[in-house]
C-alpha cells in the first residue's frame, strides 16, 4: 500500500454526505471530517497505486472515487480490513459515503 500526498483544491463536488452505523461507531468525528477533507482534496490515503490511479482518472473521465484511512493513524492500515474505513464518493458525484470495507 501507499500513502498517497497529492493535494489539489477540491477536484469534485461531494454531494450528500452520508455514513454507515459502523463507521460512526468505529471512527470519531473529528477524525471522520480531517479524512473527508483530505478525500475532497485528492488525498485518497492508504489505497493501493492501482486505486489511486483509477481516482485520479476518475476525476477526469468521471467515475466513483474511493478513500481507504486508518481509524486510528498511530496503527497500521492495509486500506482494507481492520483499523481501515473508507470514503467513496459516487460516480455522478451525487453522494459521498463512510463506511466500514466489511459494509461494502
Amino acid at each position: 500500500m501507499t500513502t498517497s500526498t497529492k493535494t489539489t483544491p477540491t477536484p469534485f463536488p461531494l454531494g450528500q454526505i452520508v455514513a454507515t452505523r459502523g463507521a460512526l461507531d468505529a471512527v470519531p468525528r473529528p477524525r471522520l471530517l480531517d479524512c473527508l477533507s483530505r478525500h475532497a482534496r485528492g488525498d485518497w490515503g492508504v489505497t493501493c497505486p492501482e486505486d489511486a490511479a483509477t481516482n485520479d482518472q476518475a476525476l477526469v473521465e468521471g467515475g466513483r472515487v474511493l478513500s481507504a484511512y486508518p481509524i486510528d493513524p498511530a496503527l497500521p492500515c492495509k486500506g482494507f480490513g481492520d483499523n481501515c474505513f473508507w470514503i467513496i464518493t459516487e460516480a455522478d458525484r451525487s453522494v459521498t459515503t463512510f463506511l466500514l470495507p466489511d459494509e461494502y
